[in-house]
């Protein structure tokens, strides 16, 4: 009598299917633990249950792949802010923290985060890709600030500045605080409190850039 055996599929076969997100998310893992340069597709395939091949549906290289995967996740943090910033009522000083706050929400405090990680540590070794997150991330987000700058300083919270490089210095301790919590937290004494970061940060930045008479009028 024959045995009948029961045939495991493989499970890329269970998922051939699968959706360019689910590639998009397998890619994120593999870029964090490993690196742009050591990733293979390979590798993305193994964590997204699919065949290379399957990759090679929807991306046609590495290089489309992250560049898919900045677009569909980094990009739209920085389309919400100016959503928000559109139509924000209230004032230059509150829209300024609200804006920190949700960078940091919806990117300090996910997976997200090592996508700026990675950035800075492999910019050198590939240039075109960096110019591409430079492009789509870094000159939107800080077009954005600067918005905000100029709001400010048009409705006399803020006084005069450079306005380009005020929204580059807003933008920079949120980058270092990337650096200290996911390179070198473990290695302070004192931790790292993210929250009391971005409370001084806030308040050292807007104390700064206040005009003197909004100082005044809210000391």
């Amino acid at each position: 009598m024959r045995t009948l055996t029961k045939r495991v599929k493989p499970r890329w076969r269970r998922r051939k299917n699968a959706r360019p997100e689910e590639i998009l998310s397998a890619a994120l893992e593999a870029f964090a633990d490993r690196g742009f340069a050591a990733t293979k597709l390979e590798d993305v395939a193994r964590r997204a249950g699919v065949t290379k091949g399957t990759i090679y549906l929807y991306f046609d290289s590495k290089e489309a792949l992250f560049k898919a995967l900045i677009r569909e996740t980094i990009v739209p943090v920085i389309a919400q802010g100016e959503a928000l910033a559109r139509t924000f009522v209230g004032s230059a000083r509150d829209l300024f923290e609200r804006l920190v706050r949700e960078y940091w929400r919806l990117v300090g405090e996910t997976s997200l985060v090592n996508i700026p990680k990675l950035m800075m540590a492999e910019a050198r070794n590939f240039p075109e890709l960096a110019r591409f997150y430079y492009e789509e991330v870094v000159v939107r987000g800080h077009r954005l600030m600067a918005g905000v700058i100029e709001r400010g300083i048009k409705a006399g919270e803020f006084r005069p500045v450079n306005v380009m490089v005020a929204a580059k210095l807003a933008m920079s301790p949120l980058m270092h605080a990337v650096i200290a919590r996911k390179a070198f937290a473990a290695c302070m004494p004192e931790g790292f409190d993210v929250a009391s970061y971005l409370d001084t940060h806030i308040d050292l930045y807007l104390h700064g850039i206040s005009a003197p008479s909004s100082t005044s009028a809210r000391a």
